[in-house]
């Protein structure tokens, strides 16, 4: 993974120094709240429902065994003794200080960690699939290009004051996308062409919230040497034509949307014309460079474990289950990956006590080479595992509440904190996921009901990605009342969809009986081989409705 030079410390740690003296002037009343909104935004700064909130920047999900324990630490000296994962890859503490928030940065910075760009009207933390780098069917590793982006948009001076938030998110993928590339602003596909070059498929224009849109294609193949020319000029096409009159339609999606894809690709063009050949332009030399802090682990040449792991399996039914579900093929003999479920019945998803996130650095270096990855799921990922470990570590996991076998399950939730903390949501989200893990709590009838993405988000602003989930649960304010409206089709992976929307909305205690008799229309209607998307895409929404409103 990256590592920081003397150039990136450096401008670290004089970043801490100035919200340094931005928060001590506006504690003492010589900032307006006004005038420090976007220099706390910019360094991940919110003020929510309760207390503030840091949002931390974890680029492209990497995160190293002591870059965990410093966040350990950071969550039991400044917060309440645990963290948030996000869907973003990112970490958010939910009760710091607002006095501490620059030791907080100053102690990340020692790690190389911070906080830039986690928030406010700039280009955000770029995100990628977890198993970048590991796995067979990859077109190539993105981890490079994200490097590459990342770099390239930290404290861009055209970039800084954006008409909205900006965020872009890379594939490498060519089986599945894990990384929900095609609802980001810019969405990244890895692609070769006829000859073999390596190259970019270009989505621009997609989105949740209030209009939630699908990116479309507005360049097929995008040279890896024009990567950043290119989006330099997507980016000054949005600032200079996307609206900031009204913030509720200032997201790139709506002048995509405005201008039709087809209008709105000839304008890049136009532009980039202008600036592709500019010293921006990467060079063979450039690239090389970023992939060389990428580079494979030390791999061992093991001897096949195939039939040990296969015996294992067989003596220890939990034991089959979990490697069923939670362990994937690496693209080394010999080694798996395996995810960590931060969705243990009874805790919010994707939150981490202080002492598990020393345990899971603890089992990183023991097992992984030191590092951790997080996901668009709010889970967490060993990335080489040697297989004839699987049994060892799955004994470790346990304890901790990480070993859940419920991956790609209904009960495998998305979730944004919701109400309990945000001070935008209309509705609580976490005791909704509980309700309908504790409703669906037997792993049979999980396993027998295959994948499933259930999204919940607690507003329209859509943390939770609920228009993609297959099922999708978004809360809504009825005079001051909490209530729950269903979606349905929705899809995040390649050829991703936006739900539909079932219905009036429901009261929260009647949640888990609404999605039992959506998933009792999938079991009477599905056939053998159809997943819940499969057989509502074959079906359409009116049965699903017919019984629920029945």
């Amino acid at each position: 993974m990256y590592v920081y030079d003397e150039h990136d410390r450096k401008l670290a740690l004089e970043r801490v120094e100035q919200f340094r003296d931005q928060t001590q002037r506006a504690l003492a009343g010589e900032l307006s709240e006004e005038e420090f909104l976007p220099l706390r935004l910019q360094n991940g700064l919110y003020v929510q429902r309760l207390a503030p909130m840091l949002r931390i920047c974890v680029p492209y999900g990497m995160l190293r065994s002591d870059q965990l324990r410093r966040l350990a630490r950071i969550t039991r000296d400044y917060d309440k003794g645990y963290a948030h994962f996000t869907t973003r890859t990112n970490v958010q503490l939910n009760w710091p200080r607002i006095e501490d928030v620059p030791d907080i940065l100053a102690e990340l910075a020692e790690v190389e960690m911070h906080a830039n760009q986690t928030s406010g009207n700039c280009i955000r933390n770029t995100t990628t699939d977890p198993f970048s780098g590991v796995q067979a069917d990859e077109v190539a590793d993105p981890r490079p290009y994200c490097e590459i982006i990342r770099q390239w948009s930290t404290f861009h001076p055209e970039f800084a004051f954006l008409p909205r938030k900006f965020k872009i998110a890379m594939n490498a993928s060519e089986r599945t996308d894990r990384a929900a590339i095609q609802v980001h602003d810019i969405g990244l596909q890895l692609v070769r062409n006829d000859q073999g070059e390596l190259g970019f498929r270009v989505h621009v224009g997609g989105g949740l919230g209030r209009t939630p849109m699908i990116g479309p294609v507005i360049r097929e193949f995008l040279p890896e040497a024009d990567l950043l020319t290119y989006l330099e000029a997507i980016l000054r096409v949005y600032n200079r034509y996307g609206r900031r009159d009204n913030k509720f339609k200032a997201r790139i999606k709506i002048l995509v949307k405005a201008l039709t894809p087809e209008g709105f690709a000839e304008k890049v063009e136009t532009e980039w014309q202008h600036i592709k050949d500019s010293p921006t332009r990467l060079t063979p030399e450039a690239i090389e460079h970023y992939r060389s802090y990428f580079t494979e682990p030390a791999y061992e040449t093991l001897p096949d474990a195939s039939e040990l792991l296969a015996q294992q399996r067989f003596e220890n039914r939990e034991f089959d289950q979990w490697v069923a579900h939670n362990v994937d093929a690496h693209k080394r003999p010999g080694y798996a990956i395996v995810t960590l479920t931060l969705k243990k019945t009874g805790i919010p998803p994707g939150d981490v006590s202080d002492a598990q996130l020393e345990h899971i650095a603890d089992l990183a270096d023991e097992f992984s080479f030191g590092e951790v990855r997080s996901t668009h799921e709010q889970n967490l990922v060993l990335a080489d595992v040697r297989q004839d470990r699987l049994l060892e570590l799955w004994q470790r996991l346990r304890p901790l509440g990480f070993a859940t076998p419920n991956l790609n399950t209904l009960t495998d939730v998305i979730c944004c904190p919701g109400g309990d903390y945000c001070a935008l949501a209309n509705a609580k989200s976490i005791p909704v996921a509980e309700a309908i893990q504790r409703r669906f709590d037997d792993l049979d009838y999980l396993y027998d009901l295959g994948k499933i993405d259930l999204n919940i988000s607690g507003c329209m602003n859509a943390c939770g990605h609920h228009h993609v989930g297959n099922i999708g649960i978004l809360g809504v304010d009825k005079k001051g009342e909490e209530f729950y409206q269903i979606s349905l089709g929705g899809n995040s992976h390649h050829n991703a969809s936006i739900g539909k929307i079932l219905g009036p909305s429901f009261a929260q205690e009647d949640i888990p009986e609404v999605i039992a008799k959506i998933i009792d229309v999938y079991v009477e209607q599905r056939t053998e081989e159809e997943t819940f998307l499969d057989t509502y895409q074959r079906i359409g929404i009116d049965p699903f409705k017919e019984r629920v409103y029945a």
